[in-house]
């Protein structure tokens, strides 16, 4: 659980997971200015916590860093602010144990009216249209990549370079982008959502600069693949080299 200043919800949210399915909680506190830390060293969770705030891409990296440290062999990410519902988890992590992905979304689009739980218009029609985009460059067909509840394999995040992305918001489509460079296989699950005051909330601002970012991104991506701006971002580490076996004598 990537956690800023999220004390009126962590408690909640971590009361409803399903404790018979995780084996650990890790939460990464982002520099809060609240009881986060308070709450969830009382909780008994594997707390880690930021000298400062660095952005929420940069928890991510320090949540994915220590879960696969611990030994994970499925990492689930869900938002602390309550906005997800955490008993959704079996069903996030099930087209991973069945075989059938590699990585899993939670989507508030699939069989459902985000708008209808509260989404503000503006934030839906600009993920429709940021959606079509990734889309169309990705060539999958989700129905849309701004969520808050993922869940990997380890090997999936082993594959990429997670370490250069950014530590701010659009390091969830920057990882997107790098799983569909390497192959991985994306599916996803719809997840209701709840929409109040104490659930994180990103402003028209932060939004617009957001949606910018995803269409450099998108740009980038392109003219990676085209060979006319290589990034090293979205090379895998793994395919840069390969295991010689010794001579036989």
């Amino acid at each position: 659980m990537p956690a800023y200043n999220a004390a009126k919800t962590l408690h909640m949210t971590y009361a409803e997971l399903p404790h018979d399915v995780v084996d650990l909680v890790i939460v990464v506190d982002d520099g809060s200015k609240d009881e986060t830390i308070r709450i969830a060293r009382e909780l008994g969770l594997e707390l880690f916590v930021h000298n400062r705030n660095y952005g929420y891409g940069a928890n991510q990296k320090t949540c994915y860093r220590e879960a696969l440290r611990a030994g994970a062999g499925i990492i689930v990410m869900v938002h602390p602010d309550y906005q997800y519902d955490p008993t959704l988890l079996p069903q996030i992590i099930r087209p991973i144990q069945e075989g059938k992905a590699d990585v899993v979304l939670g989507s508030r689009l699939l069989n459902g009216d985000p708008m209808s739980g509260g989404m503000p218009w503006w934030k839906y029609i600009s993920n429709r249209f940021l959606t079509w985009a990734e889309n169309t460059v990705f060539g999958l067909s989700l129905a849309e990549y701004h969520t808050g509840y993922r869940a990997y394999t380890r090997e999936a995040l082993e594959s990429v370079n997670v370490e250069m992305n950014s530590d701010n918001f659009i390091f969830d489509q920057e990882i997107m982008a790098q799983f569909v460079e390497v192959g991985a296989r994306v599916d996803e699950v719809p997840v209701p959502t709840r929409y109040f005051p104490q659930a994180s909330s990103a402003s028209l601002v932060q939004s617009s600069i957001y949606g910018l970012s995803i269409l450099w991104l998108l740009a980038r991506l392109l003219l990676h693949r085209m060979g006319l701006v290589k990034q090293k971002q979205f090379i895998s580490l793994q395919r840069r080299y390969s295991r010689v076996m010794a001579a036989s004598r």
